[in-house]
């Protein structure tokens, strides 16, 4: 949902032409090897890129580095950080047949789904990356032979790789259903953390009508967040039914598990009863109406309201999303996360991210010659590594972090590394979240962290604390091991099919019954036999097959 659907065609049309443009000289079968002047390799290649925060990756200092070592000359065909319009564009450049050499993307803006990573397999599209690895990346060998989970995440059922997911052990992504709320409003008005649904509408009240910010004007927010970044059906759902998390570009999985059986919650009278409060809540003016349209830009814009502090809570990852961290004004440290609250059943359920890195990220196409797949899958091995992994993550040593000085202390175990933040990192110095591809537990608990959470460099210790409310709180027994199910080969067109369908009119059933287009008590029904017409019955057929085979050991 993006509030004007024609600028993000035309942005999906310009990238398709721009991709033409720079790719229209190679062919898809044997493509011939292209080099620059000075004799390296050219890679085109589509990734996001930020502008916003001064990223350019033609000038990119580890876009450099890379550069030099590798022998790559980059052709960058960038998106915004717009998960909507990033997937048009990529959508439009595959249909067009006009795709880069590489897709190096980020999970949470835009990854291919399991589904279509089979189905450009199948295809021909993607190229197989299992015997490149074995002779040319012996890092991201070992990282398959010692990881199960993600070994089962990157290989299809007939054996091969088409692409590679990233793998961040990210504590606080793994229960990305959070609220933050304004704990600054709630000492003023004499209010308690709320643990209940009951308690969250009477805060969300408070701060509508009793002027928390004091400014004698009703511009309270009581809740909003974004579409791309957005945890507000999820958070508010889970008191009422488990809301299970999809990829993490926002869209969210339809699948349980009862028992072994494949199920979904959607339809359920817990679902039903989770999305009445919810309306409950939007009906008399707590959620904002922009919640549900707004990008993050205009977040932003709400919670760094020069005139006042305006939002009172937030249902997302964490707190930066919304408010500038480190603000001259503090007004980021006003925030605080929200334990799961318990619904009218007792029910107090978190979502499980598990990898928390899904989608895929890494494909190299048949666009790519010999030569440039080699170099791409070299660079790829470096980020691996752990110099590669510093510097691809933070930029050069000395300059986007360094190594712990006597006395400081890590996030939990000895500390190896601090990153500089804020006015002492410089701009456009890393490939920063387009390369956390081997985010260890270890690697990331060995970050040097101070003790004062609020503080910018503190950030990570702040939602380390803040998740630890949360865990406990999934239901691995309702989990479904998404990542590591395949479906059949054969099937991967119908399931794509299916899954793009139903997650449509998932969506955009939510969103009316919420907003009041559609009447929850009276059209409930035929949302139920909608969902049947749609396919929901073969789309749980399908992908109980495929679990039944993950259970007996075999794709």
């Amino acid at each position: 949902m993006r509030s004007s659907v024609s600028k993000v065609v035309a942005l999906g049309i310009a990238g398709a032409l721009a991709l033409a443009a720079c790719s229209s000289d190679k062919s898809g079968k044997g493509a011939a090897n292209e080099t620059s002047a000075d004799g390296k390799v050219v890679l085109d290649v589509f990734a996001p890129a930020d502008p916003s925060n001064g990223t350019n990756l033609d000038t990119n200092a580890v876009t450099k580095v890379v550069s030099d070592k590798f022998k790559i000359q980059f052709r960058w065909q960038t998106t915004t950080f717009d998960a909507g319009a990033a997937k048009e564009k990529r959508q439009i450049a595959l249909a067009s047949g006009d795709y880069p050499d590489l897709f190096l993307l980020i999970p949470w803006v835009d990854g291919f789904s399991q589904a279509e990573v089979l189905k450009l397999g199948q295809q021909g599209v993607a190229q197989p990356l299992e015997n490149l690895i074995k002779d040319n990346a012996p890092n991201i060998q070992k990282a398959l032979d010692s990881n199960k989970t993600f070994k089962e995440m990157v290989t299809a059922p007939d054996g091969h790789i088409y692409a590679l997911s990233q793998w961040s052990d990210c504590f606080h992504c793994t229960y990305p259903d959070k609220l933050w709320i304004n704990s600054t409003w709630l000492k003023k008005l004499g209010l308690q953390v709320p643990k209940t649904t009951d308690d969250l509408r009477k805060v969300l009240e408070a701060f509508k009508t009793k002027d928390p910010n004091g400014n004698g004007k009703a511009d309270e927010i009581p809740m909003t967040t974004d579409v791309q970044d957005s945890s507000l059906i999820a958070y508010l759902m889970n008191a009422f039914a488990y809301d299970p998390v999809g990829a993490n570009n926002g869209v969210r999985s339809l699948l349980t598990l009862n028992g072994d059986k494949v199920t979904t919650p959607v339809t359920s009278d817990q679902w039903k009863e989770g999305l009445k409060y919810i309306r409950g809540l939007y009906k008399d003016g707590l959620i904002d109406q922009a919640a549900f349209t707004q990008n993050a830009q205009a977040l932003q814009a709400q919670g760094n309201n020069p005139k006042a502090v305006v939002l009172g809570s937030v249902p997302v990852l964490w707190p930066g999303i919304f408010v500038q961290l480190d603000s001259k004004d503090g007004r980021d440290k006003q925030y605080d996360a929200v334990p799961p609250l318990t619904g009218p059943e007792g029910k107090s359920y978190t979502g499980y991210n598990y990898p928390s890195s899904t989608g895929y990220t890494f494909m190299l196409t048949n666009k790519a010659s010999k030569e440039a797949q080699v170099a791409a899958i070299k660079m790829l091995d470096w980020i691996y590594s752990d110099e590669g992994r510093e510097v691809s993550l933070m930029g050069p040593e000395n300059v986007g972090w360094r190594k712990p000085k006597a006395g400081e202390i890590g996030l939990e175990g000895q500390p190896a590394w601090y990153r500089f933040s804020g006015d002492k990192q410089p701009k456009n110095l890393s490939w920063d979240a387009m390369a956390q591809y081997n985010i260890t537990l270890a690697f990331r608990n060995s970050q040097v962290v101070p003790k004062d959470i609020y503080s910018g460099d503190g950030l990570e210790r702040r939602l380390f604390e803040a998740t630890k409310q949360y865990e406990g709180h999934e239901d691995k027994a309702q989990w479904f091991p998404s990542t590591s199910v395949w479906p059949d080969p054969s099937l991967s067109s119908e399931l794509a099919t299916l899954q793009t369908n139903l997650n449509t009119y998932v969506n955009q059933n939510q969103l009316a019954f919420i907003t009041g287009s559609k009447n929850i008590d009276t059209e409930w029904d035929a949302y139920v036999k909608g969902l049947e017409s749609t396919g929901m019955p073969r789309y749980l057929e399908i992908n109980q097959q495929a679990y039944d085979k993950y259970k007996s050991g075999s794709k």
